[in-house]
């Protein structure tokens, strides 16, 4: 059971999380409304532009979520020209993912402005401030069983795989 005094120092770590999450989130929520956009679209965004060629099964597994609450945004981003879903002439059911230069420009302007805000609190605070966030995020991400909750298949030889998928890909269209 936890005393008061501690109670109350987590519960300024909550609040110190919910108004930082709010800050970080502010311009790109307002970049996102003016492309009648949403977070959840942001976050494909980011994903797919660090797993270039990742398919719609990796994509489930990086968000951790299903793929009914996928389906409808990975639509409208391919829809709208900011994702392009292709299929290798190998295997017509797999749809490789990666973005469009539209995509590209999009994901630059909502990610570009909260990796300057990190890195100004970074370089104010200094490298063992952020060692030690690094460690508490890494902490925070761990499932039960104390793994980082991420996608072990991109970080296993079905990466590999699926980069000579998009390769053969990249040659079919070329």
């Amino acid at each position: 059971m936890l005393d008061q005094s501690r109670t109350d120092q987590l519960n300024e770590a909550l609040e110190l999380l919910h108004f930082a999450f709010r800050k970080v989130m502010e311009r790109p929520d307002a970049i996102l409304a003016q492309h009648g956009l949403t977070r959840v679209h942001h976050r494909i965004l980011y994903f797919v532009a660090r797993h270039p060629a990742c398919s719609v099964g990796e994509l489930l597994a990086i968000l951790g979520v299903s793929k009914q609450a996928l389906h409808a945004p990975l639509r409208r981003l391919i829809r709208d020209g900011y994702i392009d879903a292709t299929a290798p002439a190998t295997n017509r059911r797999l749809k490789l993912l990666r973005l469009s230069e539209r995509g590209t420009a999009l994901e630059d302007l909502l990610s570009s402005d909260q990796r300057a805000r990190f890195a100004a609190v970074f370089d104010a605070c200094g490298p063992e401030a952020e060692r030690s966030w690094r460690s508490i995020m890494r902490a925070l991400a761990q499932d039960d069983a104390g793994s980082i909750d991420a996608t072990p298949d991109l970080r296993s030889g079905k990466r590999d795989r699926l980069r000579r998928i998009a390769a053969a890909a990249a040659t079919d269209r070329g």
